[in-house]
């Protein structure tokens, strides 16, 4: 199976989780106040999943699928990962892991240049 092939089933189970994730959000955090931060943390998460689940279609597409769809993964992983975590726990522990989430999700995009 080629790369491209992974990366756009990944790229569909990605958004297939954005979309459940969204829901879970929508009426997990339902009587929240839209100004807190755990349910703020929570929109954003899923608003980067989201995209980066678009993103990833379009990595699948690009001369190096392998490079720009591990790391859009990767960045997706690290980043949202860790703001759904808190979000939905609470627990701080992985805050520092969002930023070096971020810069993959960047080189990610850059990748798909190549």
């Amino acid at each position: 199976m080629s790369a491209s092939v992974v990366v756009r089933r990944l790229a569909a189970l990605s958004g297939a989780s954005a979309v459940g994730l969204g829901a879970y959000g929508a009426h997990g955090f339902k009587n929240r106040d839209p100004d807190d931060y755990q349910f703020v943390l929570f929109e954003t998460a899923n608003k980067y999943h989201f995209y980066h689940s678009l993103a990833l279609l379009g990595a699948a597409h690009s001369s190096k699928p392998a490079v720009a769809g591990t790391l859009l993964i990767a960045g997706m992983g690290m980043f949202c990962g860790s703001l759904y975590h808190q979000a939905l726990t609470g627990d701080s522990a992985l805050r520092k892991v969002a930023p070096m989430g971020g810069m993959a999700m960047i080189a990610g995009w850059l990748a798909i240049v190549l």
